[in-house]
Protein backbone atom coordinates (compact mmCIF):
# COMPACT_ATOMS: atom_id res chain seq x y z
CA UNK A 1 0.00 0.00 0.00
CA UNK A 2 1.84 3.58 -1.29
CA UNK A 3 0.45 6.75 -0.24
CA UNK A 4 -0.34 9.08 -2.45
CA UNK A 5 -0.99 13.15 -2.71
CA UNK A 6 -4.71 13.55 -2.47
CA UNK A 7 -6.91 15.72 -4.74
CA UNK A 8 -7.28 18.09 -1.16
CA UNK A 9 -3.75 19.08 -1.96
CA UNK A 10 -0.83 20.27 -0.16
CA UNK A 11 -0.78 18.31 3.16
CA UNK A 12 -3.56 15.42 2.57
CA UNK A 13 -2.31 11.68 1.40
CA UNK A 14 -4.14 9.42 0.30
CA UNK A 15 -4.07 5.68 -0.12
CA UNK A 16 -6.92 3.05 -2.21
CA UNK A 17 -7.25 -1.16 -0.60
CA UNK A 18 -8.98 -3.92 -0.94
CA UNK A 19 -10.90 -5.30 2.06
CA UNK A 20 -12.65 -8.71 2.39
CA UNK A 21 -15.79 -8.94 4.17
CA UNK A 22 -17.27 -11.52 6.18
CA UNK A 23 -19.18 -12.23 3.36
CA UNK A 24 -16.33 -12.95 0.57
CA UNK A 25 -16.25 -9.99 -1.55
CA UNK A 26 -13.75 -7.72 -1.73
CA UNK A 27 -14.35 -4.17 -1.71
CA UNK A 28 -12.62 -1.14 -2.56
CA UNK A 29 -12.19 1.98 0.11
CA UNK A 30 -9.59 4.54 0.75
CA UNK A 31 -7.57 6.07 3.27
CA UNK A 32 -7.34 9.64 3.40
CA UNK A 33 -4.81 11.43 6.00
CA UNK A 34 -3.77 14.74 7.09
CA UNK A 35 0.24 14.64 7.29
CA UNK A 36 1.13 18.47 7.04
CA UNK A 37 4.96 19.53 6.78
CA UNK A 38 5.54 21.30 10.51
CA UNK A 39 9.22 23.48 10.66
CA UNK A 40 10.35 22.18 7.68
CA UNK A 41 10.35 18.60 7.68
CA UNK A 42 7.74 16.38 8.14
CA UNK A 43 6.27 14.95 11.73
CA UNK A 44 6.84 10.98 11.81
CA UNK A 45 8.91 10.91 14.86
CA UNK A 46 7.72 7.43 16.33
CA UNK A 47 6.37 9.15 19.50
CA UNK A 48 5.31 12.43 17.86
CA UNK A 49 1.44 11.72 18.14
CA UNK A 50 0.02 9.11 20.01
CA UNK A 51 -3.49 9.79 19.50
CA UNK A 52 -5.87 9.65 16.19
CA UNK A 53 -9.51 10.18 14.66
CA UNK A 54 -10.94 8.26 11.77
CA UNK A 55 -13.59 10.01 10.06
CA UNK A 56 -16.71 8.32 8.36
CA UNK A 57 -18.71 10.40 5.91
CA UNK A 58 -22.60 10.31 5.44
CA UNK A 59 -24.33 8.44 2.72
CA UNK A 60 -23.30 9.95 -0.84
CA UNK A 61 -20.66 12.01 0.15
CA UNK A 62 -17.01 11.86 0.87
CA UNK A 63 -14.13 13.20 2.68
CA UNK A 64 -13.45 17.15 1.52
CA UNK A 65 -13.37 19.16 4.96
CA UNK A 66 -9.75 20.23 5.49
CA UNK A 67 -10.92 22.57 7.94
CA UNK A 68 -11.80 19.38 10.52
CA UNK A 69 -8.86 17.64 9.47
CA UNK A 70 -6.69 21.08 10.85
CA UNK A 71 -8.65 21.45 13.93
CA UNK A 72 -8.19 18.11 14.93
CA UNK A 73 -4.65 17.94 14.60
CA UNK A 74 -4.35 21.37 16.38
CA UNK A 75 -5.47 19.59 19.57
CA UNK A 76 -2.78 16.87 19.21
CA UNK A 77 -4.89 14.31 16.93
CA UNK A 78 -2.94 12.03 14.15
CA UNK A 79 -6.16 12.40 11.11
CA UNK A 80 -7.44 10.26 8.70
CA UNK A 81 -10.45 9.76 7.04
CA UNK A 82 -12.49 6.76 5.01
CA UNK A 83 -14.37 7.49 1.56
CA UNK A 84 -16.06 3.75 2.28
CA UNK A 85 -16.60 1.41 -0.41
CA UNK A 86 -19.11 3.15 -3.55
CA UNK A 87 -18.34 6.10 -1.99
CA UNK A 88 -16.51 8.88 -3.36
CA UNK A 89 -12.63 8.12 -3.98
CA UNK A 90 -13.12 4.64 -3.59
CA UNK A 91 -16.12 4.42 -6.61
CA UNK A 92 -15.38 2.00 -9.05
CA UNK A 93 -16.44 1.57 -12.30
CA UNK A 94 -20.16 -0.68 -13.28
CA UNK A 95 -20.98 -0.19 -9.51
CA UNK A 96 -23.73 1.29 -7.54
CA UNK A 97 -22.90 4.50 -6.16
CA UNK A 98 -23.73 4.78 -2.18
CA UNK A 99 -24.90 0.75 -2.40
CA UNK A 100 -24.69 -1.53 0.21
CA UNK A 101 -26.65 -4.24 1.35
CA UNK A 102 -25.47 -4.63 4.59
CA UNK A 103 -24.08 -1.73 7.15
CA UNK A 104 -21.72 -4.83 8.63
CA UNK A 105 -20.18 -4.99 5.37
CA UNK A 106 -18.54 -1.37 6.05
CA UNK A 107 -16.19 -3.74 9.21
CA UNK A 108 -13.88 -5.02 7.12
CA UNK A 109 -12.80 -2.03 5.55
CA UNK A 110 -12.95 -0.55 8.78
CA UNK A 111 -10.60 -2.42 10.12
CA UNK A 112 -8.19 -2.35 7.55
CA UNK A 113 -8.07 1.77 7.91
CA UNK A 114 -7.35 1.08 11.71
CA UNK A 115 -4.21 -1.72 11.09
CA UNK A 116 -2.94 1.25 8.42
CA UNK A 117 -3.06 3.88 10.49
CA UNK A 118 -1.83 1.33 13.69
CA UNK A 119 1.37 1.62 11.04
CA UNK A 120 1.84 4.75 10.61
CA UNK A 121 3.43 4.77 14.66
CA UNK A 122 3.93 1.28 14.92
CA UNK A 123 6.15 1.87 18.15
CA UNK A 124 3.91 4.53 19.82
CA UNK A 125 0.45 3.10 21.79
CA UNK A 126 -2.53 4.53 20.18
CA UNK A 127 -5.63 5.89 21.88
CA UNK A 128 -8.08 6.20 18.52
CA UNK A 129 -11.27 8.77 18.16
CA UNK A 130 -14.28 7.39 15.46
CA UNK A 131 -15.99 9.98 14.09
CA UNK A 132 -19.09 9.47 11.46
CA UNK A 133 -21.42 11.79 10.15
CA UNK A 134 -25.42 11.05 9.19
CA UNK A 135 -25.53 7.46 8.10
CA UNK A 136 -21.67 7.49 8.74
CA UNK A 137 -22.58 7.99 12.68
CA UNK A 138 -24.89 4.83 12.70
CA UNK A 139 -22.19 2.62 10.96
CA UNK A 140 -19.52 4.09 13.58
CA UNK A 141 -21.95 3.54 16.75
CA UNK A 142 -22.97 -0.01 15.47
CA UNK A 143 -19.36 -0.73 14.65
CA UNK A 144 -18.56 0.71 18.21
CA UNK A 145 -21.20 -1.90 19.76
CA UNK A 146 -19.63 -4.90 17.66
CA UNK A 147 -16.07 -3.79 18.79
CA UNK A 148 -15.75 -2.73 22.66
CA UNK A 149 -12.11 -1.45 23.26
CA UNK A 150 -11.46 -0.55 19.96
CA UNK A 151 -11.71 3.14 20.25
CA UNK A 152 -11.66 5.10 23.03
CA UNK A 153 -14.15 8.00 21.95
CA UNK A 154 -16.83 8.16 20.00
CA UNK A 155 -17.79 11.69 17.90
CA UNK A 156 -21.27 11.57 16.72
CA UNK A 157 -22.29 14.84 13.75
CA UNK A 158 -26.38 14.68 13.10
CA UNK A 159 -25.97 10.82 13.13
CA UNK A 160 -28.82 9.55 11.36
CA UNK A 161 -30.15 7.30 14.26
CA UNK A 162 -33.91 7.12 13.67
CA UNK A 163 -36.16 8.15 10.86
CA UNK A 164 -38.43 11.46 10.65
CA UNK A 165 -41.12 10.94 13.33
CA UNK A 166 -41.03 8.26 15.40
CA UNK A 167 -40.43 4.26 15.54
CA UNK A 168 -43.63 3.77 14.11
CA UNK A 169 -42.88 5.59 11.14
CA UNK A 170 -39.44 2.92 11.06
CA UNK A 171 -41.59 -0.62 11.53
CA UNK A 172 -44.02 0.89 8.65
CA UNK A 173 -41.08 1.20 6.22
CA UNK A 174 -39.09 -2.02 7.45
CA UNK A 175 -42.95 -3.69 6.39
CA UNK A 176 -42.86 -1.67 3.01
CA UNK A 177 -39.33 -2.25 1.80
CA UNK A 178 -38.12 -5.33 2.96
CA UNK A 179 -40.27 -7.86 0.89
CA UNK A 180 -38.87 -5.79 -2.34
CA UNK A 181 -35.31 -5.78 -0.43
CA UNK A 182 -35.28 -9.43 -0.29
CA UNK A 183 -35.68 -10.23 -4.03
CA UNK A 184 -34.61 -7.34 -5.93
CA UNK A 185 -31.99 -5.47 -3.18
CA UNK A 186 -31.07 -3.00 -5.68
CA UNK A 187 -33.88 -2.15 -7.28
CA UNK A 188 -34.36 1.94 -7.30
CA UNK A 189 -37.13 3.49 -5.24
CA UNK A 190 -38.97 5.96 -6.93
CA UNK A 191 -38.55 8.68 -4.03
CA UNK A 192 -38.89 12.77 -4.15
CA UNK A 193 -35.51 13.71 -5.42
CA UNK A 194 -34.71 17.07 -2.98
CA UNK A 195 -31.23 18.93 -3.54
CA UNK A 196 -31.77 21.19 -0.52
CA UNK A 197 -28.88 20.56 1.42
CA UNK A 198 -26.61 20.20 -1.29
CA UNK A 199 -28.02 23.78 -1.98
CA UNK A 200 -27.54 24.55 1.67
CA UNK A 201 -23.42 23.75 1.24
CA UNK A 202 -22.06 23.99 -2.10
CA UNK A 203 -20.60 26.68 -3.59
CA UNK A 204 -22.14 26.25 -6.85
CA UNK A 205 -25.13 27.42 -5.05
CA UNK A 206 -26.01 28.90 -1.57
CA UNK A 207 -23.07 27.71 0.35
CA UNK A 208 -19.82 27.95 0.81
CA UNK A 209 -17.71 24.69 0.19
CA UNK A 210 -16.34 23.22 -3.07
CA UNK A 211 -17.63 20.11 -3.90
CA UNK A 212 -16.71 17.35 -6.50
CA UNK A 213 -20.40 16.40 -7.82
CA UNK A 214 -19.32 13.53 -8.88
CA UNK A 215 -18.39 12.17 -5.46
CA UNK A 216 -21.25 14.22 -4.12
CA UNK A 217 -24.41 14.58 -6.91
CA UNK A 218 -26.82 17.27 -6.02
CA UNK A 219 -29.21 14.99 -5.81
CA UNK A 220 -27.57 11.97 -4.04
CA UNK A 221 -26.94 8.66 -5.43
CA UNK A 222 -30.38 6.94 -6.14
CA UNK A 223 -32.38 5.30 -3.09
CA UNK A 224 -31.70 1.32 -3.77
CA UNK A 225 -34.30 -0.97 -1.95
CA UNK A 226 -31.88 -2.86 -0.29
CA UNK A 227 -29.71 0.20 1.13
CA UNK A 228 -32.89 1.56 2.71
CA UNK A 229 -33.32 -1.79 4.07
CA UNK A 230 -29.82 -2.07 5.44
CA UNK A 231 -30.18 1.61 7.25
CA UNK A 232 -33.51 0.36 9.31
CA UNK A 233 -31.99 -2.75 10.42
CA UNK A 234 -29.21 -0.10 11.66
CA UNK A 235 -32.33 1.98 13.41
CA UNK A 236 -33.75 -0.51 15.11
CA UNK A 237 -30.53 -2.05 16.90
CA UNK A 238 -30.19 1.19 18.13
CA UNK A 239 -33.94 1.35 19.28
CA UNK A 240 -33.18 -1.18 21.29
CA UNK A 241 -29.45 -0.15 22.85
CA UNK A 242 -25.86 -0.73 21.52
CA UNK A 243 -24.91 -0.49 25.26
CA UNK A 244 -21.26 1.50 24.16
CA UNK A 245 -18.79 2.25 27.40
CA UNK A 246 -16.90 4.96 25.71
CA UNK A 247 -17.86 8.58 26.06
CA UNK A 248 -19.71 9.98 23.22
CA UNK A 249 -20.43 13.31 22.16
CA UNK A 250 -23.30 13.54 19.49
CA UNK A 251 -23.55 17.30 17.89
CA UNK A 252 -26.48 18.43 16.08
CA UNK A 253 -28.45 21.36 14.44
CA UNK A 254 -30.75 23.08 17.37
CA UNK A 255 -33.96 22.74 14.31
CA UNK A 256 -34.67 20.95 11.45
CA UNK A 257 -36.46 22.27 8.22
CA UNK A 258 -38.21 19.89 5.95
CA UNK A 259 -40.65 20.38 3.09
CA UNK A 260 -41.09 19.71 -0.38
CA UNK A 261 -39.64 23.42 -1.42
CA UNK A 262 -36.63 25.51 -0.35
CA UNK A 263 -36.91 27.52 2.55
CA UNK A 264 -34.67 29.98 3.95
CA UNK A 265 -34.93 29.07 7.05
CA UNK A 266 -32.87 25.67 5.17
CA UNK A 267 -29.73 27.59 5.39
CA UNK A 268 -29.59 27.11 9.24
CA UNK A 269 -31.10 24.28 10.04
CA UNK A 270 -31.14 20.71 9.75
CA UNK A 271 -32.54 19.97 6.37
CA UNK A 272 -32.14 16.18 6.19
CA UNK A 273 -33.04 14.84 9.82
CA UNK A 274 -35.81 15.17 12.32
CA UNK A 275 -32.73 16.66 15.12
CA UNK A 276 -35.57 16.37 17.85
CA UNK A 277 -35.86 12.49 17.16
CA UNK A 278 -32.21 12.33 17.00
CA UNK A 279 -31.75 13.66 19.98
CA UNK A 280 -34.14 11.03 22.40
CA UNK A 281 -32.28 8.40 20.38
CA UNK A 282 -28.91 9.02 21.19
CA UNK A 283 -29.63 8.17 24.89
CA UNK A 284 -29.69 4.68 23.07
CA UNK A 285 -26.29 4.55 21.80
CA UNK A 286 -24.62 3.70 25.57
CA UNK A 287 -23.99 4.75 29.11
CA UNK A 288 -22.08 8.11 28.65
CA UNK A 289 -23.85 10.10 26.33
CA UNK A 290 -23.22 14.48 25.67
CA UNK A 291 -25.45 15.75 23.47
CA UNK A 292 -24.80 19.24 21.95
CA UNK A 293 -27.53 21.33 20.27
CA UNK A 294 -25.83 23.90 17.90
CA UNK A 295 -28.20 26.63 16.61
CA UNK A 296 -27.99 27.87 13.22
CA UNK A 297 -26.31 24.24 12.28
CA UNK A 298 -26.86 22.63 8.53
CA UNK A 299 -26.87 18.47 8.95
CA UNK A 300 -23.17 18.70 8.74
CA UNK A 301 -22.66 20.71 11.58
CA UNK A 302 -19.09 21.34 10.58
CA UNK A 303 -20.24 22.89 7.45
CA UNK A 304 -22.70 25.82 9.08
CA UNK A 305 -21.65 29.23 8.25
CA UNK A 306 -18.71 30.72 10.20
CA UNK A 307 -19.65 31.48 13.56
CA UNK A 308 -22.20 28.76 13.80
CA UNK A 309 -19.40 26.33 12.92
CA UNK A 310 -17.23 28.11 15.24
CA UNK A 311 -19.46 27.21 18.35
CA UNK A 312 -19.55 23.68 17.16
CA UNK A 313 -15.83 23.63 17.24
CA UNK A 314 -15.29 25.06 20.69
CA UNK A 315 -17.69 22.45 22.31
CA UNK A 316 -15.97 20.18 20.74
CA UNK A 317 -12.65 21.45 22.12
CA UNK A 318 -14.33 21.29 25.41
CA UNK A 319 -14.96 17.56 25.11
CA UNK A 320 -12.01 16.39 23.95
CA UNK A 321 -10.05 18.19 27.13
CA UNK A 322 -12.66 16.46 29.19
CA UNK A 323 -13.24 12.86 27.65
CA UNK A 324 -9.72 12.85 25.48
CA UNK A 325 -7.05 14.66 27.54
CA UNK A 326 -3.56 12.95 26.96
CA UNK A 327 -3.35 12.62 30.77
CA UNK A 328 -5.82 11.36 33.27
CA UNK A 329 -6.48 13.13 36.06
CA UNK A 330 -8.37 10.55 38.34
CA UNK A 331 -6.05 7.31 38.97
CA UNK A 332 -9.65 5.17 39.98
CA UNK A 333 -8.58 5.73 43.85
CA UNK A 334 -11.25 7.47 46.07
CA UNK A 335 -10.07 10.16 48.64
Amino acid sequence: MEWQSDILGSGFESCAFDATGSDGVTRTATLVRYAPQKDGTADVGPAAKHRAVLFLHGWSDYFFNAELARFWDGQGFEFFALDMHNHGRSLQPATHGGYVADLGNYDAEIDTALSMISDVRPTAPMSLVLMGHSTGGLVAALWVSRNPGRVSQLVLNSPWLEMHGSSLVRRAARTMVEPLARLRPEAVLRLPERGFYWRSISSSAEGEWTLDDKYRPPMAFPVRAGWLSAVLAGHTQVARGLRIEVPILVVISGASANGPFWTEAMRRTDAVLDVNVIAVRALSLGRSVTVERIDGALHDVFLSRTEVRTDAYRRLATWIRGYAAEDETFDGRLP
